[in-house]
């Protein structure tokens, strides 16, 4: 059972701050401590930074929780009060987004702290209003020291086309795409256009010129800022997510075009992944779309994290290359076949979900019931476990 985590005393601090990329600039008074023992929300997600813990949830009558390794974990701050609450909202939202808040109930964004950046995400809730922060690295980590399959690197280095990552929230793909981004940001001198909901890594151009756009700071919407991308001479585009066939389509037509377009999806493998895609079109446009999708994706990365041995996390992928071979079961709708060359075409850079699994076990990164509890086929991994133990 996690232990809970202690607040620690923190001095007072300013707390004025500008993103790296200009997006916001916040003027807040220093951080002080409620009466009731209540931190500032900057002690708070300091601690979470300093711990390496991955989210921090806060809510009215709600006692605060990090999110440690990938399980919650209790503190010993007391239950928190509306007008707590609400101090911790005027640390990082303007009066104009607290209202924005109180009226849709919803709300989405970012901010900087000195110390680190968060996605901040507000919802109403049956006991009051609640937040959750997932922290943001600094420091993008690149494709080596995630130890991410090398055929990434390689897609990266394509001229043009749709690069698909996908997954389930918290599943790491924010942080795979910043690699792939950082790797082309170092190595390639191209325009890179990056349109998120909110801008989450935040790169300094190097040797390409790097630019971002935040939907609702930047842009009203996905669709208006890819449309208007495709005027704004960019080489590399990346689709924070492909949420709507309308965005879908303009990013199709952005790789067909000479582009090189990332996107994201919530889905948990690559063949569910091209599923969604061509869900997302009536029946009459079907042929034309598995056509189109057919010519421009490069390949889908589906990943999922899996807590290791060593009490951090691993993780597993399920991978499509979409080679001439995938072209063609795509363009005629037989996505059955298109798995069954994923299971034996390790050469192209594919891999299977169960494979990534087997071959996570096989080096003691984790336990071989874990990786059959999140495998899609599980009954496939025991047998492949029981044939090899």
């Amino acid at each position: 059972m996690a232990q809970p985590v202690f607040p620690p005393s923190f001095p007072p601090r300013p707390t004025a701050a500008r993103s790296p990329e200009g997006l916001r600039e916040v003027h807040n008074p220093a951080p002080r401590s409620a009466a009731d023992g209540s931190p500032s929300l900057e002690e708070i997600v300091r601690i979470a930074h300093d711990a390496g813990h991955s989210d921090v949830h806060l809510g009215v009558g709600e006692v605060p929780r990090y999110r440690a390794r990938g399980d919650m974990q209790g503190t010993d701050w007391p239950v928190t009060r509306a007008k707590v609450f609400q101090g911790w909202l005027q640390e990082i939202l303007t009066p104009q987004q607290i209202d924005g808040f109180n009226r849709d109930k919803e709300f989405d964004g970012s901010h900087a702290f000195p110390f680190v950046r968060v996605r901040i995400n507000l919802m109403d809730s049956l006991r009051g209003p609640a937040m959750v922060l997932r922290l943001i690295p600094q420091t993008i980590l690149t494709m080596e020291q995630l130890n991410l399959p090398s055929v990434l690197e390689s897609l990266a280095a394509r001229p043009k086309g749709l690069i698909l990552v996908t997954g389930p929230t918290g599943s790491g793909k924010s942080t795979t795409l910043a690699a792939m981004i950082d790797w082309i940001n170092r190595n390639e001198a191209r325009h890179i256009l990056t349109i998120e909901d909110p801008v989450e890594f935040v790169h300094e151009s190097r040797k390409s010129l790097i630019r971002h756009r935040e939907v609702g700071l930047h842009t009203l919407r996905f669709h208006n800022a890819l449309r208007a991308a495709l005027r704004e001479d960019p080489d590399v585009i990346l689709v924070g997510e492909i949420r709507d066939r309308e965005t879908l389509s303009t990013a199709l037509e952005a790789a067909q075009t000479g582009h090189l377009v990332f996107g994201t999806l919530h889905t948990n493998s690559a063949v569910k992944t091209v599923e969604r895609v061509l869900g997302m079109y009536p029946p009459e446009e079907q042929e034309s779309v598995r056509r189109s999708l057919s010519e421009s994706l490069l390949g889908v990365i589906a990943q999922g994290l899996i807590k290791a041995t060593d009490g951090k996390r691993a993780a597993f992928h399920d991978i499509l290359i979409n080679t001439d071979a995938c072209k063609d079961y795509i363009q005629r709708g037989a996505l059955d076949e298109v798995e069954d060359i994923m299971e034996h075409s390790g050469f192209d850079g594919m891999v299977t979900t169960n494979q990534s699994l087997l071959a996570l076990v096989e080096a003691g990164r984790i336990e071989g019931d874990q990786a059959v509890a999140v495998s899609l086929k599980p009954n496939e991994l025991a047998q492949a476990l029981r044939g090899r133990s």
